[in-house]
Order: structure tokens, then C-alpha cells, then sequence
């Protein structure tokens, strides 16, 4: 019984202890919750706010100063070994090829990818990376290891168990919602 339909009952006379007693014990519940949730969403915010900035101050370097973090993740899709198609990486990215396009044409231009028309199907365009590319993914990867690192370091082996269980359960929770498109 909630709060509302127990204080419905005391209005009309209904003077229970026992309402009372519940509703008290509801009023508290609730308020322990929105904390726990307001504490929950604080974590979030800040986590994915300080993870972005860290990585910002680690990965964009001297030798990198000429791209952002965004271009690292796009560097991060194209991946090693043969590359993929702009289609591929925009998936992976989860934006439009549109929206990729104009960061490819950036790294073109810096000489962290190339573009390579594929042989057998000239209409195929296939984007790599070039040396310089690849130091900076390697770089990008060698933060991601330090950083995860870092994040255990202090922990005992059954709470990097119990971190990897929520962090799982939280990233399930998102592609639920996502796929259902329940934002709010």
C-alpha cells in the first residue's frame, strides 16, 4: 500500500497505528532510494565524465596533439590488419557514414589512414591504418590496458569479480534499454 492511499485513510478517519507505522516505514524507504538513486546517477555522470577526461590528457599527447579523442575511437574502429569499409566502422561507432565521413577525410589529411579501393569490387573502398595510425592505436590501447589496471590495482580478487558482474549487469541494462528505446 503506498503512502498516498495510507495518508487517503487517515484523512477520513481511519486512525490506524498501524497505517501510520507503514507509512513512515514507506516515507523512509522512499527516501533511501532516491538517495541510493541520486547517489547511483552521480557515479554515473562523474565516472563517464572523468573517464573522458582522463583519457583526453592521456591519449592526445605531443606526438598526437593533432587529433581528439573522438578521432582515437574512429583509429579504434578501423582496428588492425586489413581495415573495413566506412559502412563497418560506422557501425561500430554506431553513427551515420555521413557523420564518419567528414573525421575520415580529417585523418586522410593527417596521414593516420588511408583509403584503398578494393581490387575485386573497384565500388569497395577499404580504410587503414598507416604507420602513424597504428602508434597511435597502440597508444590509445596501451591506456585503455593502464587504465583498467589502475581500476583493480587496490581490489581483492573476489571484488574484481563482484565489479565485473555490475559492470556487465549495467552495460545488459543499457542495451535493454536501447534496443527498446526506454530512455526515460
Amino acid at each position: 500500500m503506498n503512502c498516498f492511499i495510507l495518508n487517503s485513510y487517515l484523512k477520513i478517519g481511519l486512525n490506524n497505528v498501524n497505517i501510520k507505522s507503514r507509512c513512515k516505514t514507506v516515507d523512509n524507504l522512499m527516501e533511501r532510494l532516491m538517495t541510493t538513486f541520486e547517489k547511483i546517477n552521480d557515479v554515473l555522470v562523474h565516472l563517464f565524465q572523468e573517464i573522458w577526461e582522463l583519457e583526453e590528457k592521456a591519449i592526445i599527447t605531443e606526438e598526437f596533439k593533432d587529433i581528439t579523442n573522438n578521432d582515437m575511437h574512429i583509429i579504434e574502429a578501423v582496428g588492425l590488419g586489413e581495415g573495413n569499409n566506412m559502412t563497418t566502422i560506422a557501425k561500430k561507432m554506431k553513427i551515420t557514414v555521413g557523420s564518419l565521413t567528414t573525421s575520415m577525410n580529417s585523418l586522410v589529411k593527417k596521414h593516420y589512414v588511408e583509403r584503398n579501393r578494393s581490387e575485386e569490387d573497384r565500388r569497395i573502398v577499404n580504410i587503414t591504418l598507416t604507420e602513424k595510425g597504428i602508434k597511435a592505436y597502440k597508444h590509445h590501447e596501451e591506456f585503455h590496458e593502464k587504465m583498467s589496471q589502475a581500476a583493480i590495482s587496490e581490489m581483492s580478487e573476489d571484488e574484481v569479480k563482484v565489479l565485473l558482474k555490475s559492470l556487465n549487469n549495467l552495460s545488459s541494462s543499457f542495451i535493454h534499454m536501447i534496443m527498446n528505446k526506454k530512455f526515460v
